[in-house]
């Protein structure tokens, strides 16, 4: 009896997915981003922004509906996002950044996947500050980083 019901649980559960999958709304790209080459290892200095307080120059170079892609360039002191994702793709630099509750060594070609929510930054550069292109979803409001001890 228990399987005869559990086989018919499971085929009305995959009849329900069936009916409603038409439903779902599909994944829609932005409309108002532009076809661009950026060539991250010639942007510094200046071409970044003014440098904050703590050293950092970020710019924005695709702002959508569902995402922000920048350039960041400097240290950042440990802080977290409660509402944005984050993603960092280290360009330039080596040194360690705080991840959670744990200290974690980056060179180029790594990439940070940061859940919103998570402590992050702290960072202690070997020689040149970490370069790195930040991705966040949804973009960040202003009021969105908290920073820590």
């Amino acid at each position: 009896m228990n399987r005869i019901a559990t086989t018919l649980s499971l085929v009305a559960a995959f009849a329900a997915g069936c009916g409603v999958t038409h439903l779902l709304r599909p994944a829609l790209a932005a409309d108002a981003i532009t076809a661009q080459v950026i060539h991250t290892g010639e942007i510094e200095g200046d071409q970044l922004g003014a440098a904050n307080a703590g050293g950092l120059r970020s710019r924005t170079f695709v702002s959508a509906d569902g995402a922000t892609v920048s350039i960041q360039d400097g240290n950042v002191p440990k802080h977290m996002h409660p509402n944005t994702n984050e993603m960092q793709f280290i360009l330039e630099g080596t040194g360690t950044v705080w991840l959670g509750d744990k200290e974690i060594a980056v060179k180029p070609g790594d990439l940070i996947v940061i859940p919103k929510g998570t402590p992050h930054g702290g960072t202690k550069p070997n020689g040149r500050p970490l370069k790195a292109i930040a991705i966040k979803t949804p973009p960040q409001a202003p009021d969105d980083t908290k920073l820590l001890d």
